[in-house]
């Protein structure tokens, strides 16, 4: 693996010395915004994990390299090419490897890097999952299976509003995936903060976050986890505005014969448009929340770590 992963100094030199980290995804930097909002963006939530304790790792491919922590100017250089860079998914890492290409990493790409660096928890905006419709396109993103076995704890919005929630709730269920709402008894649905659909488990305090990671992990489990943070209240959307936006964004990728990986992003983005940007403003205030809380369960996390005897570690 060494000659295909590459450390930041700084995100290695903490997980030498057992110093909490956050992965962060790099699709939002070149798919998720425009420029340089984008860049913007993203180095906004690296100073937000800084700020709550945590060593930042934007994760993407360079060249065909895997790097865990990116410098700036390779941030920015993903903000510049924008949609002209792969959206890299698990099944895209070694052809980028290969052809030494650019890559930015989807929440399943991220999580095997993130893992392979030895980074448990990431923070994003929304998970991927069932898409609307699935029973006849079957369009289910890579990221659910992903976290059914890599032991990495996901911090987001729940799944993006544009996908089938409730399927996506129950193909998690199915393949042993905990979904554990934090401050909340109910899936977030991303722009807003309900959906009406109840989880099964709740969490109100990071330590208890960590101390879940740990036991899911010591006691064997292939899966990560899924820690659904609401979006703030003061930026939460208005559930009948956001479902006519992408009800009207759905028809309009059909239209325009929009398949694939490259979905989402063209929903996003029609979304923003027909919602005057207030979906852009919602999304950056969600990802930075959770970034926040990220950072924070990654410093208890770490502080666990220590404290557990050397046979309890997985």
């Amino acid at each position: 693996m060494k000659s295909y992963l590459e450390t930041g100094r700084e995100v290695a030199e903490a997980l030498a010395s057992g110093r909490p980290v956050v992965a962060l995804e790099s699709t939002i930097i070149s798919h998720g915004m425009p420029w340089p909002k984008n860049v913007e963006t993203a180095l906004l939530v690296e100073e937000t994990v800084r700020a709550n304790g945590a060593v930042p790792a934007t994760i993407a491919v360079i060249e065909g390299v895997l790097k865990a922590g990116l410098e700036r100017s390779e941030i920015e250089r993903l903000g510049k090419a924008g949609l002209a860079v792969i959206k890299a998914s698990r099944r895209d890492l070694p052809r980028l490897v290969a052809f030494g290409l650019d890559g930015a990493t989807t929440v399943a790409a991220t999580m095997i890097i993130a893992a392979k660096a030895g980074i448990r928890v990431f923070a994003t905006g929304g998970i991927g999952g069932v898409h609307r419709g699935a029973e006849t396109s079957w369009d289910v993103s890579a990221d659910l299976e992903e976290l059914a076995h890599t032991q990495v704890a996901v911090v987001c919005a729940g799944a993006k509003a544009i996908l089938d929630l409730e399927k996506t709730l129950e193909f998690l269920e199915t393949r042993g995936v905990p979904v554990i709402g934090y401050g909340t008894d109910e899936l977030p649905a991303f722009y807003s903060a309900r959906s009406g659909l109840k989880l099964e488990e709740r969490e109100d305090e990071p330590e208890g976050i960590a101390r879940r990671m740990i036991a899911t992990w010591g006691l064997g489990f292939p899966s990560g986890l899924v820690v659904a943070n609401p979006v703030p209240a003061s930026m939460s959307m208005n559930p009948d505005i956001i479902e006519a936006a992408i009800g009207d964004a759905l028809k309009a990728a059909q239209t325009a014969r929009v398949k694939g990986k490259e979905v989402t992003p063209f929903l996003l983005a029609k979304i923003k448009e027909l919602t005057s940007g207030e979906s852009l403003e919602s999304n950056i205030a969600l990802v930075l929340n959770n970034a926040a809380l990220a950072a924070r369960i990654a410093v208890e996390y770490a502080r666990l770590m220590r404290a557990q005897p050397q046979s309890a570690v997985c």
